[in-house]
């Protein structure tokens, strides 16, 4: 992240957050804002805090210990010390760093909930949160910590301890160091929590919302991407387009689907190589087949029913944008009420669709790209379109790679939420499992990457050995394109992780896609 180049402000308070907000925050290093308007939302909810604090009834998170220890009423003067004490007890997380973006995304959307005067923090707590964020002040967090359940519990916990100076937090420029550290050098005073503060600092989605969006932004450019390999393996293998026909689809009206098809038809448009499939070109005979395999024909619906499930994730993550996450959480009409919304379900089933759609997705891809190797179904091509077969192996271990990594997806499909694991002495004895959902869909959508860049690599080079025939206009731009990028063409084996690692950084830009539009105009 460039901290030096930031994009506009986002300001909280004005209008709904969107996904392009978090993703500005999170990626682009956005500085946020509170409105007027929030702080006084802010204010205003603070009020009703301290207006319950004073009674000598028990409130849940303001008054009294948490989880299975809410049945203990505290006396106004342990209540600055429960509030440390519930951030530091559960800033229990292990394991490996979560990524800067994320924690960013995090805390945004934490400071999101804050802002919407309904979990009762001071304005002043708001405001440190935001110049940590805009300091570019990152807390240290962990893997393992959260059930998905009252909230991302260990993570917003880490993000809470440093805001109160303590614990570790990265610096803009990357190096880690004590956060009292951090922000004195950034001109930033740690913050003493008040009755409710530490509990609503703690008690949201945040995380896994933050990567669903993520996720969703990546993974509509990677079926896009997928677009493309599957139009470029269809050209190299001499396919029909037919297949893509609109009104095919429109006897089927998936609309992810119809998008599909249309994309991989605009790729196609102008090419030579396709519908050879039953007419034979030169030196290569006719092949005996009216229609293309399922991993080629069916193309557009695989990657179609992604789309698909993808706009229902989307439209999930809108309405938890939309929400102000809390326990207790503070309604309009001055009550302060307890309730569920911190369960994570809603976010979590969708987090593990995405991930199945992402194994389907490499699946067929992989598919694809075994046919290309496989001179037995390939229509003329080399085996595994090597220079030499015999002497060369050519892109034979680089399906063994492709297998790996789709193995791999397909455990990771396995749903989180299905599972759950009661704590807290059973007070909180079902949990969603949303933030391991999220983690494991993080890694699969890296896989999804390699495993398109792999099935580029060898459509590229099938389409590079077709003498005789021109591919279409988009697929001539992705080959000068890709040649561009350092990823290497036919011919003898050399060390091949290289190109591949080329070919993934070309899918991972964007670059792919880009290549296309130059000749199609936008895909959709």
């Amino acid at each position: 992240m460039n901290m030096h180049s930031r994009p506009a402000p986002v300001v909280l308070g004005t209008a709904g957050t969107t996904a392009d907000d978090v993703l500005a925050v999170a990626r682009r290093g956005a500085p946020v804002e509170l409105s007027a308007r929030a702080l006084d939302a802010l204010a205003a909810a603070r009020r009703v805090v301290d207006d319950l604090a004073a009674k000598p009834e028990p409130v849940y998170g303001v008054s009294t210990g948490f989880g299975a220890l809410a049945v203990r009423h505290i006396s106004p003067g342990l209540r600055v010390q429960l509030q440390r004490n519930i951030v530091r007890s559960h800033a229990a997380g292990m394991g490996p760093r979560v990524e800067r973006e994320v924690v960013r995304a995090l805390m945004f959307l934490r400071l999101k909930t804050l802002a919407s005067g309904h979990t009762g923090v001071r304005p002043e707590v708001a405001r440190a949160m935001a110049g940590m964020l805009n300091a570019g002040i990152t807390p240290v967090v962990h893997e393992y910590g959260s059930l998905g359940c009252s909230g991302d519990l260990a993570p917003l916990s880490h993000c809470a301890l440093a805001l109160m100076g303590e614990g570790d937090a990265e610096g803009p420029d990357g190096a880690v160091h004590p956060a009292a550290e951090l922000l004195a050098a950034h001109g930033l005073a740690p913050v003493t929590l008040r009755e409710k503060e530490g509990l609503a600092l703690l008690n949201g989605t945040d995380g896994m919302l933050g990567m669903l969006l993520m996720a969703c932004a990546d993974l509509a450019a990677l079926l896009t991407a997928a677009d493309v390999t599957a139009a470029l393996t269809l050209e190299a293998l001499l396919g029909t387009d037919r297949v893509l026909a609109p009104e095919l689809h429109a006897v089927r009206p998936h609309p992810g689907q119809a998008a599909s098809a249309a994309n991989m038809l605009k790729v196609l448009d102008g090419s030579e190589l396709t519908g050879h499939h039953q007419t034979g070109h030169d030196g290569v005979p006719a092949a005996p087949r009216v229609q293309d395999a399922y991993s080629v024909r069916c193309a557009p619906q695989v990657a179609g029913a992604g789309r698909d499930t993808l706009a229902h994730a989307r439209t999930v993550a809108e309405r938890e944008l939309a929400a102000a996450v809390d326990n207790p959480v503070v309604l309009p009409d001055s009550r302060i009420e307890s309730n569920g919304n911190f369960h994570g379900a809603p976010v979590a089933y969708v987090l593990d669709f995405l991930a199945v759609a992402a194994a389907d997705l490499g699946s067929i891809a992989e598919r694809r790209t075994d046919r290309l190797l496989d001179k037995n179904r390939s229509h003329g091509l080399p085996a595994f379109l090597a220079a030499d077969p015999g002497v060369d192996s050519g892109l034979m271990i680089a399906q063994y790679t492709q297998a790996a990594l789709v193995g791999e997806l397909k455990r990771l499909a396995v749903p989180a939420s299905a599972d759950s694991i009661p704590s807290s002495a059973m007070q909180e004895d079902h949990v969603s499992m949303g933030w391991s959902a999220a983690r494991k869909l993080r890694t699969a959508v890296d896989h999804l990457t390699k495993v398109l860049a792999v099935e580029m690599y060898a459509a590229t080079r099938a389409v590079e050995l077709r003498a005789g025939l021109t591919p279409a206009p988009a697929t001539r731009a992705v080959l000068r394109a890709v040649r561009d990028a350092g990823v290497a063409g036919p011919g003898d084996d050399r060390f091949l992780s290289p190109d591949l690692a080329a070919a993934e950084g070309f899918v991972r830009s964007g670059r792919l896609v880009a290549a296309v539009e130059s000749v199609t105009g936008p895909l959709l």
